[in-house]
């Protein structure tokens, strides 16, 4: 239950550069769940945006492209909806547009705002002129949790959900501090369910009944029911939604995770200063036999895409310890299918349908029942492309 709405228990997560966008978004809202809209550069989904910024180093023109098309996803998305399940805007605390980002996602009819990769300590305030607007933050342990709900009560607001993520499993930007701290016990749904539900008898907030999500490796039936047992209110699933036929990436991308061993995935720290798990493809082999190198030459040095999409970038704020490459760039590269140069971000776990692309229907319905699907018929290489 969201906003006085009842949903099915599944949340599709936010996936940037483009990889959640209005087609998978929609389609997962319209089947009763939440569907999640990633923010970041989505002007990339729009060929008259590409052509009046793809050349530019103009960081305003940039920005505002990206608020036009953020719009125009939202507004899609609901359409696709119908009045259905919960149309969300992902947003990443950590880059530099966030505030507009939340701004307009609410301006645009987005129902919900969901922030990860940092604390959204300022969101109660960003979003106070739109009250029936839910906000939910992603967070990985107790501790997050508890100054989350402990700042956010001293401004009279409690998030509508609170996404628990668990770094162990999950794909892309993951809340630990260091590659070695994602393993760390104290991440373990069953400790932070447990813990989380403590904390809220503590804060008397149990009457809130504010749901509990769980996310990182969801991928099975069984699962979903082992989490709820354990207290979750719901899971949150990305990589097994963004293979679906509605994902909105190019379906390269969708084989190269679909097509990914468990030797094939990888933890590195990216550009963010946070760790990350993706498919170790040709770029990232290149770049990982020369990350150490190039840790130890960094210096602060111009933005080469023309916007500040990061707060803080390994690479051009020449940070050691972080990564060193454009990671809106590779990011873009994976969407658009391009295998050789794209960063492709997975989970660790197998995928539900092993290396099939299947409907998003089919996937709700067999995280929901364990029904598996008859077998698909449709060659995935010859799947039609998003609009």
């Amino acid at each position: 239950m969201i906003k006085g709405k009842t949903l099915l228990p599944i949340v599709q997560g936010g996936m940037g550069v483009g990889i959640s966008a209005h087609r998978l978004a929609g389609n997962v809202a319209q089947a009763g769940g939440v569907g999640t809209i990633s923010s970041v550069d989505l002007r990339r989904h729009h060929a008259d945006l590409m052509a009046e910024t793809g050349k530019s180093r103009d960081k305003a023109l940039i920005d505002r492209a990206n608020l036009v098309a953020l719009d125009r996803e939202i507004k899609a998305a609901k359409g696709i909806a119908a009045g259905a399940g919960v149309v969300a805007v992902n947003i990443m605390r950590a880059v530099s547009e966030y505030a507009n980002y939340v701004r307009q996602a609410c301006a645009s009819g987005a129902d919900a705002v969901v922030c990860g990769a940092g604390l959204p300590l300022d969101l109660p305030e960003l979003t106070a002129e739109h009250p029936d607007v839910a906000i939910i933050p992603i967070l990985s342990d107790v501790r997050g949790i508890s100054l989350i709900l402990k700042k956010w009560m001293r401004k009279n607001r409690l998030p509508d959900a609170i996404v628990i993520e668990n770094p162990k499993y999950a794909a892309g930007h993951l809340g630990a501090a260091r590659p070695e701290d994602v393993n760390d016990p104290h991440f373990a749904f069953p400790t932070v369910l447990e813990g989380t539900r403590e904390l809220l008898r503590q804060l008397d907030l149990e009457k809130e009944n504010i749901p509990l999500i769980a996310a990182g490796g969801v991928h099975s039936h069984e699962q979903v029911k082992e989490l709820m047992a354990l207290g979750a209110n719901a899971v949150q699933l990305g990589t097994p939604f963004a293979v679906t036929e509605e994902g909105d990436a190019h379906v390269n991308f969708k084989r190269v995770l679909v097509d990914a061993k468990p030797e094939d995935i990888v933890t590195f720290m990216s550009v963010a200063g946070l760790p990350a798990r993706a498919v170790k493809t040709t770029w990232l082999a290149n770049y990982l036999d020369k990350e150490e190198k190039m840790q130890r030459r960094a210096k602060p040095q111009q933005c080469t895409v023309g916007f500040d999409c990061l707060h803080q970038c390994g690479l051009r704020d020449g940070i050691p310890k972080s990564g060193q490459f454009c990671i809106d760039t590779q990011l873009a590269f994976a969407m658009n299918g391009d295998v050789k140069r794209g960063l492709f971000f997975r989970g660790s776990e197998p995928l539900p349908f092993g290396n099939e692309i299947r409907s998003v229907r089919d996937l709700i319905d067999y995280l929901l029942t364990g029904r598996r699907p008859a077998a698909n018929k449709l060659d995935a290489g010859t799947l039609p492309q998003p609009a």
